[in-house]
């Protein structure tokens, strides 16, 4: 007759070496995470505005403007030209504050309200502003943070101009007194 071996009290379970294991993973855990690099910030490839906007001056024959000189803390975030609102062709250049924030220069020609609309969130009108040697009117989105500045041309053929985005209205005045027919 075989005799079962007797189990050893450790296989049994206790409560404090499941809690001594638990500690012991969990140091191992945090020496793991301590060792593995993190990004701090995700950040996109770097945009080439002014070779798009070259692309699309030559190919809508517009006059359209991009922010020029700005400073190097300033990143171009996105640019393309797509067809919006009412099927009206639109210039997009965007751009990243030093703040986080984030600035789009947005043109097409002969604009719609409801191009202006769409492109501002249909934010309620708020005043007016002179920036550039252009009047602006300012739209600003309180429920979802956007503030936009429109420069709006209405003789046919012409091309209004609007900055949208998260920045403040000073970061939009920086970008408009920063914009510049490309050349």
């Amino acid at each position: 007759m075989s005799q079962t071996p007797t189990k050893s009290r450790y296989s049994m379970g206790s409560t404090p070496n499941m809690v001594r294991s638990l500690v012991v993973i969990g140091a191992l855990m945090a020496i793991i995470w301590f060792m593995v690099p993190r990004v701090n910030t995700l950040g996109g490839p770097v945009v080439d505005v002014h070779g798009t906007a070259l692309e699309v001056k030559q190919q809508s024959g517009w006059p359209i403007v991009e922010a020029v000189d700005l400073p190097d803390d300033w990143k171009t975030t996105s640019a393309r030209y797509v067809k919006g609102t009412d099927g009206l062709m639109t210039w997009h250049a965007g751009y990243q504050a030093p703040s986080g924030n984030y600035v789009a220069v947005e043109q097409t020609k002969d604009a719609t309200r409801t191009w202006v609309e769409a492109q501002t969130n249909r934010a309620r009108r708020v005043g007016e502003l002179q920036a550039a040697g252009l009047t602006w009117v300012k739209y600003e989105r309180g429920a979802k943070v956007q503030n936009s500045l429109v420069n709006r041309r209405t003789e046919p053929g012409e091309l209004t101009t609007l900055l949208t985005g998260t920045g403040s209205f000073d970061e939009m005045v920086f970008v408009a007194e920063h914009l510049g027919p490309v050349k």
